[in-house]
C-alpha cells in the first residue's frame, strides 16, 4: 500500500500595498497627496487624484504648479507668533511641525491626538488672502500673521503641506508631477491668475 500526499498550492498574488489602500471619507489632503506618490505609474497618480478629488486639493495644486500664482508669504521656514513660543519651544513654526507630525511632543498646543481644530478642506477658500491678487487690502504683517494662526490650527502634516505649497516646493516631499495634475484635472485652466 503507497501513501500519496497531496500536495496543495497556494496562488500568491503580488499586489502593492498602495494598490489596496482606501483612504477614510474626507481624507485629510496630506493623506491623498502621499497615496498618490507612493504609486508606481504615473496613470495610477491620477487615478488616484481623480478618485479623491476635492476643492481643497485643486486649490493647493494651482497655488504649487501654476507660475502665475505668486506668494505673498516669505520664503522658507515660518517663524513663531510671539516671544513667549519661542522660549518654549526651540526651532522655527516648520521644525516643530515636522516634528509633531513624525509623533514628537506637540509644538502647536494642539490636543486631540494631534489634530487641529480645522484643516485645508475647510479653510482653502481663505488662501486667496496669500496670494497676489487676493486681498489687496492686507499689509504684509497682518497677512503672515493670519497664515501662522492657519498652521496653528491645522493638522501638523497639513501645516507642513501648506509651507511647502506656498514656497512651491511640493515636489521635494511628494512624487507628483504638474503633468500629473493636469491629466488627472483637465479642467484647470493654467496661467493668467495674477
Amino acid at each position: 500500500m503507497t501513501t500519496t500526499t497531496k500536495k496543495t498550492t497556494t496562488s500568491k498574488t503580488k499586489k502593492s500595498s498602495t494598490e489596496n489602500t482606501k483612504l477614510p471619507t474626507n481624507p485629510f489632503q496630506h493623506e491623498i497627496l502621499a497615496l498618490a506618490s507612493s504609486q508606481r505609474s504615473n496613470a495610477k497618480k491620477v487615478e488616484v487624484l481623480k478618485e479623491y478629488e476635492n476643492p481643497a486639493l485643486k486649490s493647493i495644486l494651482i497655488w504649487n504648479f501654476d507660475e502665475s500664482v505668486e506668494s505673498l508669504l516669505p520664503e522658507g521656514d515660518v517663524p513663531y507668533a510671539n516671544a513667549e513660543e519661542q522660549s518654549v519651544y526651540s526651532g522655527s513654526l516648520s521644525d516643530n511641525l515636522r516634528r509633531e507630525a513624525s509623533g514628537g511632543e506637540s509644538a502647536t498646543g494642539q490636543d486631540l491626538d494631534g489634530r487641529g481644530r480645522t484643516s485645508l478642506r475647510r479653510e482653502y477658500q481663505n488662501l486667496y488672502h496669500y496670494v497676489k491678487g487676493g486681498n489687496r487690502g492686507l499689509n504684509n504683517i497682518r497677512r503672515e500673521m493670519m497664515f501662522i494662526n492657519l498652521l496653528r490650527a491645522l493638522h501638523p502634516m497639513e501645516a507642513e503641506l501648506l509651507i511647502l505649497v506656498k514656497d512651491k516646493n511640493l515636489q521635494s516631499k511628494y512624487k507628483i508631477t504638474q503633468e500629473v495634475v493636469a491629466e488627472a484635472y483637465p479642467d484647470i485652466q493654467w496661467g493668467g491668475r495674477s
